[in-house]
This record gives structure tokens, C-alpha cells and sequence, in this order.
């Protein structure tokens, strides 16, 4: 089971976090997450249920993470380990993660896949996505993995569809000439774009593309294996 205690910041004042594992009394709270980040008119079916929770906690519980504050879970993020082979890069988010049921877990698998992130908007501003990303940093180099790995939307794009191809746009945030809400926040918590694929989510303002983005593992030893 995962569990770190540390301050972070809502402006200057110094807010006490847990990040841990999170079990199935946190239920409640997880969906709640879920509620406030997605209301109506969002479909609730597409919220997390309990059956995909309980799948999380029971096949891989070192990738259900959730932050704690005030006695309370507001973030949490998922993953499941998968064998990734680059050679067959294309797949969509329900494809990959069984719909969030993560049921395709393969406990022997080299890359830990993050199916969700999630944070309560009134803690957004304290920084609580690169924290969880940082802790799943900490799973991958702790089960000795190759690397973690995820599609992120680039909801941006949809501003510039007009004017450019998905391939461009993509270009134009690594280079600075434009900041995209995900892919931009993921650059920072330090994943590298693999591939962008299409298909990957039903997602107006991505067109339904998403970047894939890794993060590998530094503490593996170099090789030409992907």
C-alpha cells in the first residue's frame, strides 16, 4: 500500500496532504470527485461505479491512488499495467483500460497506463494532478517498470482545427507558439509525447485525438528495447 504525508500550497499557505491508496470505504468520496469535476449535463453513467472502483482496489491496488485533505479524499488517479508494444501504438481509452474495469490488468506487464486523473475543482489550484502524477512516477521506479504511459486529450485543438492539422498543433505547443490545458500540464509534470492517436475518446474539442505520453523509468538500464 502507498502512503507519503507532505504540505502543498494554496498560495502561500502551507495545506496538509496524504497521498495513499485508496479502499473501498473512499468509494463515496471518489464518485463524489467525480460529480463536482463532471455535472450535469455530463452523463452520470460515464462517473465512476463501484464495481469499476472495486476492480481498482482488488486487481492492482498500487495504482488507485487518491490525495487526502481535511480527512477527505479530492484527487485520485488509476492505472493498470499493461505490456506495451510500440509496434501496434493505435487503441482507444476504453480498449486499453476495459472501460476503467481494468479486469486486461496483467500483473507481469512493463508499463504501468494511467486510466484516470481527477481533481475536485475547488483544490485545483493547489497543484494536486502533478502530485499524483509524481507519486505514479514513484509506482513505476518501486515495481521496476519501463515506464508510465497514458493518452492525453489536447482540448485546445479544437480552436485551431480550422487552420491546422492535428500534427501542427501538437508541434506548435511543444515549441511554445501555443499552450494546450493537458498537454501542456503533462510537459510539465515531465511525460514526452510518443504518438498522437486518433480515435482515442469521444472528445469534441479534441476531435477525439489525444497525445500519447510516457515517462520512462531512469533508474532501468539502457537498451535498445522500447
Amino acid at each position: 500500500m502507498y502512503r507519503k504525508e507532505l504540505y502543498v500550497f494554496d498560495r502561500e499557505r502551507p495545506v496538509k496532504a496524504i497521498v495513499r491508496s485508496y479502499t473501498r470505504e473512499d468509494f463515496p468520496g471518489l464518485i463524489q470527485i467525480q460529480q463536482e469535476s463532471f455535472p450535469p449535463p455530463f452523463p452520470s453513467e460515464l462517473w465512476w461505479n463501484e464495481a469499476q472502483l472495486d476492480n481498482h482496489v482488488t486487481l492492482f491496488p498500487q495504482g488507485a491512488l487518491c490525495v487526502e485533505i481535511d480527512g477527505r479524499p479530492v484527487a485520485s488517479s488509476t492505472a493498470l499495467l499493461i505490456d506495451w508494444d510500440p509496434s501496434d501504438a493505435d487503441h482507444s481509452w476504453e480498449q486499453i483500460t476495459d472501460r476503467g474495469y481494468i479486469a486486461n490488468h496483467r500483473p507481469g506487464g512493463n508499463t504501468l497506463y494511467i486510466v484516470d486523473i481527477c481533481a475536485a475543482p475547488a483544490y485545483r489550484k493547489l497543484g494536486l494532478g502533478k502530485l499524483l502524477m509524481q507519486s505514479m512516477y514513484e509506482v513505476v521506479v518501486a515495481l521496476n517498470l519501463k515506464r508510465l504511459l497514458g493518452g492525453g486529450r489536447i482540448p485546445g485543438y479544437h480552436l485551431h482545427a480550422g487552420e491546422m492539422s492535428p500534427e501542427s498543433y501538437a508541434e506548435a505547443v511543444l515549441a511554445g507558439a501555443l499552450k494546450d490545458p493537458v498537454m501542456t500540464f503533462l510537459l510539465r509534470c515531465g511525460r514526452t509525447p510518443v504518438k498522437l492517436v486518433p480515435g482515442y475518446l469521444e472528445d469534441e474539442e479534441s476531435l477525439n485525438y489525444a497525445m500519447l505520453m510516457e515517462w520512462r523509468n531512469p533508474f532501468r538500464e539502457a537498451s535498445n528495447e522500447y
